[in-house]
């Protein structure tokens, strides 16, 4: 052959690579398991499948005992396990740490029903129905008594993350689960004759010692990168650390990983907020690719011809299957009946506790490779045999599918139900939060206020750039336009719209109040910036050419513009708070307002991290505050009352006690008003003098007084 035909034939080979089966082109298995991901929600949504059942049965029918299109190697089972991990560390991530605290003692009631029915229904049935030796019989209920939130994603997806229920289900997992690893470590030691005198202080000392190191030190860990890398990349990855080093953390404790993914979940739940851009990249990433994964990994573990094999398997299956939901089912009955949860949380209850995949595949794992012994014929006696390891990849099967079918009906019902409650709700439309831009630096930070303050399905946010109308430089316009566009992306990377507004004004005091009124602008969000050489405190510049003073513009927007007004200096991540001291004057109880900025207060403080509210008032105003709290869950709140005449000139001493990760709120008046007192006046040299390096806003709410009021108030 020619060295030309030689080339021809080399390059020609290289154009088509050979395609044999199961495919070994790495390209080719992503470009399979991508092309399922994208198709299996398009085409079971028309035949109300939920789509995570969907993708076990595409895992099974491309699997090595389907159609061997792809193995089970290596990438897929690296990819499913991070995919787990992943479904607990959003589990902890987003649960309601006040409700957890609130319903830990129904969390535990609950794992305990939903480990104990199972786990005595299952030794009984090893020892009478099938017929095994006790420790197999035992470490058969174990397998009955763990659970998988393999259904999680679904209520994640409806947003009803922070229902009751859910949060029970969650709590529960983690007891029952942790119940059962320790139970399969105790019975797999007990029958190899491996438990001595110190094997029960090791194992207790290694899970209070995984515990304590994932609670207590990946918080402040956390806290410290998270206040110094505002990199969004780098907070990912850095996120993405900490589930596996928790995860790790278990596994060399004795304990499963999942367990260790959910206490990370846990310790990081004040740092990330839900609203955050952190949070929706973390969801985004899990639900398109982690999960998934895990998901239909989990389907190629399915081999349908074991079933056919002998009738053993399929009765033990049958007995697996039949008792599994029935005890499941009977905990989440008298769950029902003891916390008065709702049929459709009954429904939702039973979902989430019915699926068996992770802690059962690994306890099914080592029960089988664990050896007893011997038969006669060299047949190796393990402590589970082949009939369960079948009968569980049966059950994994069919109590995934009950478990889908039930989340879905139950958390479905309910979303339908709060959403109705929403339309109802009066205040639905009137939360629309206006942030002037002028500044890059301050924008990432005023717009997480803005998000923060508000709920997302009742807020609208609007960006606005003024220009002075007697400037003609294109410049100027692109520039502004520029910040506007950087307004948006904050906004957009947390999942949610910003109205860009770009306009042409006399004055910064005329283009606020006219978008207000104009926009009907219920919360007015501005950056304090301090001005060049000298302490003053003054407005973002949104005119350009140098800033506007506190004294001459401030009182102007303030007077012009009678709504919730916000005055942000941001010197720390609002995320990494600890603590809100929240400053109240005499007789604030009695403005139009109140009641809006401290239902504001407490969303942020509830909803974005979590942290302590701490209000400084008179003891009057307190009363008013206390009635205020939350209807649902524990008070997030202390109070400290001062005399009736105390001054705002008493505030420099209060300052000096706040500590590095407090965030100062006070709250102002306009002039004349029923809480206005002249030392307000003095109040803004105060905080920056006396708060160099901490985070505070000066709170302005609405007050009646004025003719604008009475057209607000209309």
């Amino acid at each position: 052959m020619s060295p030309l035909a030689a080339s021809i034939a080399a390059v020609a080979a290289f154009a088509r690579p050979e395609i044999t089966l199961p495919l070994e082109d790495p390209i080719l298995k992503f470009l399979l398991i991508m092309a399922i991901v994208l198709a299996a929600p398009i085409l079971l949504n028309k035949l109300k499948v939920p789509y995570l059942l969907g993708l076990i049965i595409a895992g099974a029918v491309i699997g090595p005992h389907g159609l061997n299109l792809v193995l089970r190697d290596s990438s897929i089972i690296l990819s499913g396990t991070a995919g787990l991990l992943y479904i607990m560390f959003l589990s902890g991530l987003d649960l309601d740490m006040s409700d957890l605290r609130r319903s830990s003692s129904r969390s535990l009631l609950f794992g305990l029903l939903t480990f104990g029915i199972p786990l005595a229904a299952g030794i009984l049935a090893g020892r009478c129905l099938l017929g095994f030796p006790i420790h197999s019989s035992v470490l058969l209920a174990g397998l009955f008594a763990s659970q998988t939130l393999i259904a999680y994603p679904i209520v994640s997806k409806l947003g009803i993350t922070r229902d009751k229920a859910v949060t029970i289900a969650v709590g529960g997992t983690v007891v029952t689960d942790t119940l059962a690893l320790l139970l399969l470590t105790v019975v797999v030691g007990v029958a190899t004759g491996s438990v001595e005198e110190g094997f029960w202080w090791r194992l207790a000392l290694s899970v209070v010692g995984c515990i304590a190191c994932i609670i207590g030190l990946f918080p402040l860990l956390a806290r410290w990168f998270f206040k110094r890398c505002s990199d969004n990349v780098s907070q990912y990855v850095f996120v993405l650390v900490m589930v596996f080093l928790g995860a790790w953390l278990a596994q060399w404790a004795g304990l499963e990983p999942i367990i260790g993914a959910f206490l990370a979940g846990l310790a990081l739940n004040r740092l990330i907020p839900r609203t955050s851009p952190l949070m929706n990249r973390i969801e985004f990433v899990g639900n398109a690719v982690f999960i998934p994964f895990f998901l239909i990994g989990v389907g190629m573990l399915i081999d349908y011809r074991a079933f056919f094999r002998n009738w053993e398997s399929l009765e033990v299956a049958a007995v697996m299957i039949v008792l599994v939901t029935a005890t499941k089912y009977a905990a989440a009955y008298l769950s029902q009946k003891a916390f008065r949860l709702t049929r459709n949380q009954r429904t939702l209850l039973f979902g989430l506790s019915s699926a068996h995949v992770a802690a059962t595949l690994a306890a099914v794992m080592v029960g089988y490779n664990v050896i007893l012994g011997h038969t006669p014929d060299g047949e190796p006696i393990r402590l589970l045999g082949e009939s369960v390891l079948n009968g569980t990849i049966l059950m994994i099967l069919v109590t995934c599918t009950v478990s889908t079918f039930a989340t879905q009906h139950g958390a479905h019902q309910i979303a339908l139900k709060g959403a109705r409650r929403d339309e109802r709700t009066p205040s639905a439309a009137s939360e629309h939060v206006l942030i002037p831009v002028a500044h890059a630096g301050m924008i990432d930070e005023l717009v997480g206020l803005g998000i923060a303050l508000t709920k997302q399905k009742y807020r609208s946010l609007y960006a606005l750039k003024a220009i002075d109308n007697r400037l003609h430089d294109p410049e100027v316009q692109k520039s502004g336009q520029r910040l506007l566009d950087r307004a948006a992306e904050a906004a957009a990377a947390a999942g949610i719209h910003m109205h860009r507004l770009l306009r042409y004004d006399v004055n910064i005091v005329n283009a606020i109040v006219s978008v207000v009124r104009e926009r009907n602008v219920s919360d007015l969000v501005l950056g304090m910036h301090q001005v060049e050489g000298t302490p003053t405190l003054a407005l973002p510049d949104v005119l350009g050419g140098g800033a506007a003073a506190l004294g001459k513009t401030l009182p102007q927007v303030i007077e012009g513009s009678n709504v919730t007004t916000y005055i942000y200096c941001a010197r720390q991540p609002l995320p990494t708070v600890r603590r809100h001291l929240v400053f109240v004057p005499r007789k604030a109880e009695l403005e139009a307002g109140f009641d809006t900025w401290l239902l504001r207060i407490r969303h942020l403080a509830h909803d974005t991290a979590g942290a302590r509210l701490i209000f400084h008032a008179a003891p009057a105003t307190i009363d008013h505050l206390r009635r205020h709290r939350r209807r649902r869950g524990a008070d997030i709140a202390a109070y400290v009352a001062h005399d009736e005449g105390w001054s705002w000139d008493d505030l420099p001493a209060m300052l000096r006690e706040v500590r590095p990760d407090d965030c100062v709120w006070v709250v102002m008046s306009r002039r004349d008003r029923i809480s206005y007192q002249a030392a307000m006046n003095r109040v803004p040299g105060y905080l920056e003098e006396l708060l160099p390096h901490n985070s505070y806003v000066m709170l302005f709410p609405v007050q009646a007084g004025g003719d604008e009021e009475k057209m607000y108030l209309a």
